[in-house]
């Protein structure tokens, strides 16, 4: 009986910040009760001058279906090189929104999307390199 009180104070200390718990806003993704942003170009590939007069590429990649949501992404390119990676599809989940910046900071650095997955987000990781991926390959058709 000594050990009940601790043991119930501990475990509403440990629910009440669950409960609090509210997902940050201000993401640049889309979610199922947000749409998503509009791209800088449009989907279908098409160059637009960037502020440094270079033509730049906007390629979106396909929506990949996964268990945890859907995922795709926009990437542009400056001349060969991606510039720019941005998320349009993100399951809405605590993991994946912590990998989101190590998967773009891994493409912008390997500049393809042979980069590794992130631990706790496998699933988001697969999905967002087969997105990548093939938007780099549209880039090239």
């Amino acid at each position: 009986m000594k050990r009940a009180l601790p043991v119930l104070v501990l475990t509403v200390a440990g629910i009440v910040p669950v409960w609090r718990y509210a997902p940050a806003d201000g993401t640049a993704t889309a979610g199922p009760d947000r749409p998503a942003p509009p791209p800088a170009a449009t989907a279908s590939g098409t160059p637009s001058a960037g502020a440094s007069g270079a033509a730049s590429l906007v390629v979106a990649g396909p929506t990949v279906a996964t268990e945890k949501g859907d995922v795709q992404v926009e990437v542009t390119f400056e001349g060969e090189a991606i510039s720019a990676v941005r998320m349009l599809k993100q399951p809405n989940h605590p993991q994946t929104t912590a990998a989101v910046p190590t998967l773009i900071e891994e493409t912008l650095r390997a500049q393809s999307a042979d980069i590794d997955t992130v631990s706790g987000a496998t699933i988001t990781s697969e999905a967002y390199q087969d997105s990548l991926q093939a938007a780099i390959d549209a880039r090239g058709a």
